[in-house]
């Protein structure tokens, strides 16, 4: 038997290992570079009022000292649509600061969408250009990041948020972080 015809084998072998493995992965946990690095600093103007203009500034240093969540979203996204109960109840629980990412978008929609279906968010940060999103290397919309209170990204999460995701990660995650 010819060993010339063991090479292709092999080569076959470890590229369905790899495929193997690439299928066992979470889609939604793609790995970050972020994770356990400081969040990169912003300042943004905030969601004001309703043909108000924009808010006061707000960057992650405002929130140093304290655990809280950063959702990237905007009102062109449909997936976003299908997670905002899940940030909806966050919210209600009160237990973190809930801050959003409006993701090259406009005010006005923002605000169309939060009127229409509940605003989740503590406060609204408005990334019109996207430049803070490639920062934080979003890959699109929605994305959510834990941050730590010393403001170090401990967790990010791609894709719409899930009762699942909110109760068996995000949430314990959150505790512990707290402690």
């Amino acid at each position: 038997m010819n060993r010339f015809f063991l090479v292709p084998l092999g080569v076959f072998l470890v590229l369905a290992g790899f495929l193997g493995l690439g299928l066992l992965r979470d889609p939604h946990e793609l790995p970050s570079p972020l994770i356990g690095k400081p969040a990169p600093a912003f300042s943004l103007p905030t969601l004001g009022a309703p043909g108000k203009g924009d808010g006061p500034a707000f960057g992650p240093h405002e929130l140093r000292g304290r655990v809280w969540v950063l959702n990237v979203w905007a009102s062109w996204c449909a997936t976003c649509r299908e997670e905002h109960p899940v940030l909806l109840e966050l919210a209600q629980r009160g237990i973190v600061p809930l801050v959003g990412l409006d993701y090259k978008d406009q005010p006005n929609e923002a605000h169309g969408r939060l009127t229409r279906f509940g605003n989740p968010y503590t406060l609204l940060a408005l990334d019109a250009d996207g430049r803070v999103g490639i920062d934080y290397g979003v890959y699109g919309v929605p994305e959510t990041y834990v941050i730590d209170k010393a403001g170090v990204i401990r967790f990010k999460h791609i894709g719409a948020l899930t009762p699942e995701v909110l109760n068996t990660k995000l949430l314990p995650l959150i505790q512990e972080l707290q402690r």
